[in-house]
């Protein structure tokens, strides 16, 4: 696949702001004015709303629409709002909407998507695509890849997070790793971080803006609103014009690039150190996986289940004290060793099901 950029601008950031949701006509033509003040690149607002409740707020419809044109006639931005289905689409149509959004609730069903990706077959408007709520790279892939069949080339991504019912910083978790490898994968994708759902409070929206910053992320989509505390929808992760400007012009933006010879020259010279403790670490784990073929080897002649719960937990434990000592937190080391204990578990099924082969 072959994208096209969703801005005709610019050097990074692309800024995405504006409510939560469309709440009326002043409300949204407030916000708006403030911020083309500040140079946006969309204005984003909510007009019908995915809640989780049914009693919640769902969305004004599609009069905020009319609203939405106002702000480009008026105030002279491009807008943007979400589309959850085929008559959506339709309707942002109507109204000249710039650029449409799937969101997270979305994402995850292949039915909706396909529906969306019909209706807006034919036509050329952007499209950005939120993360699934579930940790699923392949449903992120397969929602870009249903736009994309549908002639969209203008695709871009929003990473919002992923749903967590033990993390208590962030609302949605970030899982960094996850937009990362879909970088990797698509490197002429559009990526912009939605640091208000990741955060689902103010008060680290900017360490969350900064650090997409620092991955090489294209832009930012922060939720503002001209009296955050009294907002309608998502109230406590939503800011004021005035703070968001603060935090945008706090960001430091990191060059991907260097002519410097001195830095050329010292970094490559770290590069090839963390290259050698790669094969170093690379040896070791191969040889630990002879040591687990070994023991499975002597399992299978003793009888003895492979999984060990209770040595499995000596371990972890032991290995989260070990590398708080060295630095290394404590999620890193439970990651590195699940992972390393599964290769393990494999080996010593391979052993054990030698004679059945």
């Amino acid at each position: 696949m072959k994208f096209q950029p969703i801005f005709e601008k610019k050097e990074r950031p692309l800024i995405v702001a504006g409510p939560c949701s469309a709440e009326s006509e002043d409300q949204v033509l407030q916000t708006a004015r403030a911020l083309a003040k500040q140079d946006i690149d969309l204005f984003r607002a909510g007009i019908w709303k995915p809640r989780t409740r049914p009693n919640s707020f769902e969305g004004v419809g599609t009069v905020g629409l009319k609203w939405l044109k106002k702000v480009k006639e008026e105030v002279g931005l491009k807008v943007t709002t979400e589309v959850a289905n085929a008559g959506h689409v339709y309707e942002t149509m109507k109204y000249g909407i710039d650029v449409v959004w799937i969101g997270a609730r979305t994402t995850v069903s292949p039915f909706a998507v396909q529906d969306i990706a019909d209706a807006l077959e034919g036509t050329d408007i952007p499209v950005l695509i939120k993360n699934p709520i579930n940790p699923d790279l392949k449903l992120w892939i397969g929602a870009i890849e249903r736009i994309y069949k549908a002639g969209i080339t203008k695709i871009g991504v929003i990473h919002r997070g992923f749903s967590s019912f033990d993390d208590k910083t962030y609302r949605n978790t970030p899982r960094w790793q996850l937009p990362i490898e879909l970088m990797q994968q698509f490197p002429d994708l559009t990526i912009i971080c939605d640091n208000s759902h990741i955060c689902g409070r103010r008060d680290i929206l900017q360490p969350v803006a900064q650090k997409a910053m620092d991955l090489n992320f294209h832009g930012v989509m922060t939720e503002t609103h001209p009296d955050p505390d009294n907002a309608w929808s998502d109230a406590k992760q939503q800011i004021t014009p005035a703070v968001f400007k603060e935090l945008m012009d706090s960001l430091v933006l990191r060059e991907t690039i260097s002519s410097n010879e001195d830095f050329l020259h010292n970094i490559e010279d770290l590069r090839s150190q963390i290259d050698l403790i790669d094969n170093e670490v690379l040896d070791l784990l191969g040889k630990r996986m002879q040591v687990a073929d070994s023991i499975g080897e002597y399992k299978k002649r003793n009888n003895i289940s492979i999984l060990q719960p209770a040595r499995w937990t000596e371990i972890l434990e032991a290995a989260a004290a070990k590398g708080k000592v060295r630095g290394l937190s404590e999620e890193f080391i439970g990651k590195m060793l699940k992972a390393i204990h599964q290769e393990s578990i494999n080996h010593q099924e391979t052993v054990m099901n030698k004679e059945h082969s």
